[in-house]
């Protein structure tokens, strides 16, 4: 079990979504919740505090009156319950609801326990309020897409109930949960919050490390199937330029070709002496889809670190508005909703898996293009010339695709359209930025699908089976349990959807 206390790191956290563990909670949790909670019913008796006694957004220069407090609570929730496109994937909500629930059980938001404890059980049990893609600006929070968890929290809309959307209040008689009490601000403090586009972040950034870790698998096995010089992923070469990321992208690269027969040392090739032809019969230098992986991918390195550390802090954040302080016996009003950190990274995460995908598109090519690589027959056909075809149908996939990722690399960051009656006149779209990037990581698995293929072809072809690294040996061998060698022409869509899985496991 994973245990909430004061601080999720970002591995927990992914426990939980990934690998099922269930959400428990420490005793302080309880104790933080009772006392913000007792605190802020007390506090606001006489006293203006936006969201308990008025109106919101622009409509917060309206007094609500003590009887009117808790319907309003209701009215907020059901009336921005107006997402539309498509239902979000379940890891996804899964991921959103426990990044919400880990921001409520920092105890500043004012909530009553019922809160905190219903949103545990549908974690533990996998029960997922039905969120809809389309209806955050990032700013305010992701006020639509959490109005529609809250509507499950109070028994009505929606859920995803294992595999299928059903009605809310069926599934919780089925299990024999209750709807939470609204008490003061319950509707607000679940829905005014990053939860949804971190959550997704998150979902993301677990991909897009995957992604990472094949691209270097398959630049490394490519370096293998062309011969390549050793020297360009190097310690010495790649500790001459003080990147943190290129010096791990080449030390992954030698681990993983640590026991290669293929991989040529210069010295006994190149430098050796004996080369005195005038067209040289080695390559001197490897084209830079194959020599220049460090220094490609250790800024894609680099930058999924540095996404994974934003998103455990968000997490960890009070990123709703008022935010409660026991500590000073106050509320203090602002922005803490405002998404721009986690729209700023989504859009650095997309660019660099982008360019992750543009590298294997490249690298597939080399591989295609008998005229570029030399060894190899045309599309890495293993039939009969010009009556076969091989890979060369998937290559039309894999480069519309690369270019489909290209086009939605386009920043969210910074569009910005003022709503809300221009009281939200600079907002993140960091939801929007979150939900795109997962688009462009899922096309990436779509390219290096074709790429893994088309690497195991050409494994074959060159008859290497045997003298490629260990690591590259396992992945041959996983990939041909799923498509074997073949000359013929046959359809390739469902092995390249069965490959895709495999490397997303």
């Amino acid at each position: 079990m994973s245990s909430i206390n004061t601080y999720l790191s970002l591995d927990d956290f992914k426990k939980i979504v990934f690998g099922n563990k269930q959400v428990t909670f420490a005793d302080d949790v309880y104790n933080r919740i009772d006392e913000s909670y007792a605190f802020l019913k007390h506090f606001s008796k006489d006293k203006v505090i936006y969201g308990v006694n008025t109106g919101f957004g622009p409509m917060a220069q309206y007094r609500i009156q003590t009887e009117e407090q808790i319907q309003l609570q209701y009215n907020l929730i059901r009336s921005h319950c107006a997402g539309i496109g498509e239902v979000l994937k379940p890891e996804m909500i899964k991921s959103a609801v426990l990044a919400r629930l880990n921001t409520l059980s920092l105890g500043k938001s004012g909530v009553n326990p019922t809160v905190i404890n219903l949103m545990q059980e549908l974690i533990n049990r996998e029960i997922y309020p039905v969120i809809y893609a389309h209806g955050s600006v990032g700013a305010s929070g992701d006020l639509v897409q959490l109005a529609h968890v809250a509507l499950t929290l109070i028994g009505e809309g929606e859920v995803i109930y294992k595999g299928e959307i059903k009605p809310t209040n069926e599934v919780f008689e089925i299990e024999g949960l209750k709807p939470i009490r609204i008490e003061i601000r319950e509707g607000l403090s679940i829905m005014n919050g990053t939860s949804v586009m971190t959550g997704v972040g998150i979902v993301n950034h677990h991909y897009a490390q995957k992604l990472l870790d094949w691209s270097v698998a398959f630049s490394s096995a490519i370096n293998e199937i062309v011969k390549a010089h050793n020297d360009h992923f190097s310690f010495t070469l790649n500790q001459a330029k003080l990147h943190e990321g290129q010096r791990e992208i080449a030390k992954l690269m030698r681990e993983h070709l640590l026991d290669s027969n293929l991989i040529k040392a210069r010295e006994e090739d190149l430098y050796s002496g004996d080369n005195n032809e005038e067209v040289f019969k080695d390559k001197v230098q490897e084209y830079y889809s194959i020599r220049c992986v460090p220094q490609i991918l250790g800024p894609v390195f680099e930058t999924i670190s540095n996404v994974g550390d934003v998103l455990e802090r968000e997490i960890n954040s009070a990123n709703d508005n008022p935010i409660v302080s026991i500590e000073e016996q106050n509320v203090f009003h602002g922005g803490n909703f405002h998404g721009d950190y986690i729209s700023l990274e989504m859009d650095k995460l997309k660019l660099v898996i982008t360019r992750l995908t543009m590298l294997a598109e490249r690298q597939l090519n080399y591989l295609l293009n008998h005229k570029i690589n030399d060894i190899l027959p045309p599309f890495v056909n293993m039939g009969k010339l010009g009556f076969n075809f091989g890979m060369q149908g998937a290559q039309f996939m894999a480069t519309s695709t690369t270019a489909e990722n290209q086009t939605l690399s386009t920043s969210m960051y910074i569009h910005s359209i003022p709503n809300n009656n221009d009281n939200q006149d600079i907002v993140s779209m960091g939801t929007n930025a979150a939900v795109i990037t997962n688009k462009v990581i899922i096309n990436a698995f779509e390219v290096l699908a074709v790429q893994a293929i088309t690497i195991m072809q050409a494994i074959d072809i060159l008859e290497q089976q045997d003298l490629v690294s260990s690591k590259t040996r396992k992945i041959y061998d996983d990939i041909r349990a799923i498509l074997p060698a073949f000359s013929q022409d046959s359809v390739l869509y469902p092995s390249i959807k069965n490959v895709k899985d495999y490397l997303m496991k």
